[in-house]
């Protein structure tokens, strides 16, 4: 077989089901491949590489499969590169492929030529060229273990135009199953270890847990309930990590940090005695600048990537391992003898009185533009719990944040983290649908967002992706202006643009789509665009960010 049929083949072998791309020059006998051989790999057209890359990583986020993209060589190998960025920080195994030209051209200026592996090294777990057709199968196979062991990431493979058609053993065709789940070979807690957090956590007066996106990822929500109720804990989470416990659970505070955090939830951990840092890096975002928790605080720091623990902060128990694993058998130590309880329940029922205080007269306001808060109450009032929202950065990640409460463990929000790109939110949608399409999906996004992702609306009329785009209007780079209007004296320069009617724009692609300025009119017709069975937008004119009372430390104080 050729080296395109051994590409399909080990796809296959591995259980992929479906993959976003984009199609080139390069890529000819690779798609020749897929049109030929019978595969059951449903491959999604997308407009731009970027949101082939963003696709594969929302899908990734939901099916726990590890998400595969394709794009040709050149520019399509630099258009492709934000989203592997933004999956790799973010634990994500994605797997782009991008073809590349013949090696027998290497060097003598061919169309598109650049160094594929130089330019992927430092942004992905793992890279290579795949220069010799009779190395694919077992580069494919260590391509899908480095994604899924250890710390999950993302890697890459060239595949350049003569591997693709050169011959490959049919014999070398097959697969190691306990890679097509992640995270796989997972990392047991040294036993001491696990004794030494259990000694800690039980002479505590005050702990708090602060939940990364590890736990979500492992799946530890069993046992980290487990853990909240043996020892009444509070149990916080960053932004990744909501969903590591339903935010309605009796010991859940929600959200801490300087993205999404209020002041309730950082008096948790600003009098807290101990924390136990779990899946989390405990980044400038989480701590407000390594600011929370506080000198003399002890620290017990669960992760599965041991770069992490002690980056930050003096660490008094390092556990070395899967945030499940770790978890399970902290609650098993912890329930040899009892143990006095933190109070958890109280302290985040305390938390949850303050935010809503807040947040609901904002939330019921009839004002104009609308508030932010109200587009969440009412996509609160109206979604399931089952439902999957997808936020870009700017206005629409703190908001969801701090105040939409889930009610239900589990990965039902996903926003780009790691980096921040703006136009993740769209196509991170419409991956996601794809690997949970018995859930509603929502993507939310700002209007400098959509100018980055407004092609693909094509693409979800294309494959009538019943996804909701709900677009906070207010034509302005919200986030920058914001950071102007409370850190630079208010001088705002070249932040804002002209508005566009987004509901024009999407109902030219076919999408139905609704304008509203009037807040009382809003969840009558957010009801009705999220019913429709086909793709939506509702276009909402909304409050900028540096009027509004989003929930960002850095603009409050």
């Amino acid at each position: 077989m050729t080296g395109a049929e051994a590409m399909v083949r080990m796809l296959q072998a591995y259980g992929v089901q479906h993959m976003f791309g984009l199609c080139g020059d390069t890529t000819l006998p690779f798609y020749d491949a897929l049109a030929r051989l019978d595969h059951e790999i449903t491959h999604f057209l997308t407009r731009d590489e970027r949101h082939a890359a963003y696709m594969a990583d929302g899908y990734a986020r939901v099916t726990g499969r590890p998400g595969v993209c394709e794009g040709p060589s050149g520019g399509g190998a630099t258009y492709i590169l934000p989203g592997l960025v933004e999956a790799n920080e973010s634990s994500v195994p994605i797997l782009a492929i991008t073809t590349d030209v013949a090696t027998t051209s290497a060097g003598r200026y061919p169309l598109t030529e650049l160094d594929q592996v130089a330019l992927f090294r430092p942004l992905t777990k793992w890279n290579a060229a795949l220069d010799n057709a009779a190395r694919l199968p077992a580069m494919m196979r260590r391509a899908f273990r480095e994604m899924a062991t250890g710390r999950p990431g993302a890697v890459h493979l060239a595949l350049p135009f003569d591997t693709q058609k050169a011959e490959v053993d049919a014999a070398e065709i097959w697969a190691e199953p306990r890679h097509t789940q992640f995270p796989a070979g997972r990392a047991a807690p040294v036993e001491a270890d696990i004794v030494a957090a259990a000694e800690a956590l039980r002479s505590a007066k005050n702990a708090v847990v602060i939940c990364g996106g590890g736990p979500v990822i492992a799946g530890a929500f069993s046992a980290l309930e487990a853990l909240a109720d043996r020892l009444d804990i509070p149990i916080a989470t960053t932004v990744s990590g909501q969903g590591a416990i339903a935010e309605t659970a009796r010991r859940a505070i929600g959200v801490v940090g300087s993205n999404g955090g209020v002041p309730a939830t950082r008096a948790v951990v600003e009098e807290a005695d101990l924390v136990l840092f779990v899946g989390c890096r405990a980044g400038s975002v989480t701590t407000e600048r390594w600011r929370c928790p506080t000198p003399g605080c002890r620290i017990i720091h669960i992760d599965s990537d041991p770069g992490v623990i002690g980056a930050n902060y003096q660490t008094d128990v390092a556990i070395v391992a899967d945030a499940k694993l770790a978890l399970e058998a902290l609650v098993a130590e912890l329930s040899r003898s009892e143990s006095p309880g933190q109070n958890g329940a109280a302290r985040a029922e305390a938390a949850w009185a303050a935010k809503l205080a807040a947040f609901e007269p904002l939330a019921a306001s009839g004002e104009t533009p609308i508030r932010p808060e109200a587009v969440i109450a009412a996509l609160a009032e109206i979604l399931d719990d089952d439902a999957t929202i997808v936020a870009d950065p700017g206005t629409p990640c703190p908001y969801f944040s701090a105040h939409y409460r889930w009610r239900k463990p589990g990965r039902h929000f996903i926003t780009n983290r790691a980096h921040g790109a703006l136009g993740y939110s769209l196509s991170a949608a419409m991956g996601a649908y794809v690997g949970r399409p018995q859930s509603k999906t929502i993507a939310v996004m700002g209007d400098g967002s959509f100018g980055f992702c407004c092609g693909e609306f094509e693409t979800l009329v294309r494959y009538n992706i019943p996804v909701t785009s709900v677009v906070f209007s207010n034509a302005v780079f919200g986030w920058i202006k914001a950071g102007q209007n409370a850190g630079f004296g208010q001088r705002f320069y070249n932040v804002d643009f002209d508005r566009t009617d987004h509901a024009a724009v999407a109902r030219a692609f076919g999408v139905k789509s609704w304008t509203v300025e009037n807040p009382r009119a809003l969840p009558e017709i957010l009801r009705e665009a999220i019913a429709h069975p086909g793709p939506t937008l509702v276009d909402v004119i909304s409050q900028p960010l540096h009027e509004a009372a989003a929930p960002v430390s850095e603009w409050v104080a």
